[in-house]
């Protein structure tokens, strides 16, 4: 997918949301037409399926840490930018209808297999750094997967709350370190806040 049609595509979902998008919307939105989004793309759905892997290797990249940082700052570090899209005036309404793709999961067996790519991955990276903590001895000896499984649910959780209520990710990131602090710290200092 071409940088022009991911930014077609991004504006507008965020001016019609998922339901009332077409292909029409975003093809008025980019140089091409219509006709030419449809030799490419069959449906709204194969073109939003390519739009999802295009925002997944994004996320994937904004979303590494390096490696020589320890544990407990990696996590934190990981966590905080799962937590904090890249800034953009219509941050909301482009996460309103991520959110709106989303509920489509239970319906939609492709989408839901695009949505996993994204909870899989903070699930590896989130497994493998509480593994490291735990083998450096800076982590408590807990359950790698259940941690990972939890902030998974934590970063979903913090999305639904940010669209539907506006609450801050600072409340969900405050809430992160205290569980840092109180379930997986050996000694209960978090020093990367």
């Amino acid at each position: 997918m071409t940088d022009e049609l991911i930014h077609a595509t991004y504006t507008a979902l965020c001016k019609y949301g998922y339901a009332d998008l077409t292909m029409q919307d975003i093809a008025d939105e980019s140089s091409k037409s219509k006709a030419a989004l449809h030799y490419h793309y069959d449906t709204k759905q194969d073109l939003l399926l390519a739009f999802l892997a295009a925002l997944y290797e994004d996320f994937t990249e904004r979303l590494l840490i390096p490696e020589d940082d320890d544990p407990t700052a990696r996590l934190v570090a990981f966590i905080d930018r799962a937590l904090t899209p890249p800034e953009r005036d219509d941050q909301r309404a482009f996460q309103t209808a991520i959110l709106a793709i989303k509920a489509q999961v239970p319906y939609d067996d492709a989408f839901g297999e695009r949505i996993a790519e994204f909870d899989a991955f903070v699930h590896d990276q989130c497994r493998a750094i509480v593994t490291e903590g735990i083998e450096q001895g800076v982590f408590r000896d807990v359950d790698p997967d259940r941690v990972a499984t939890f902030l998974v649910t934590l970063f979903n959780g913090a999305h639904v709350r940010w669209v539907t209520e506006g609450q801050s990710a600072d409340v969900t990131r405050e809430l992160f370190v205290e569980y840092v602090r109180s379930q997986l710290l050996v000694d209960g200092e978090v020093t990367a806040e």
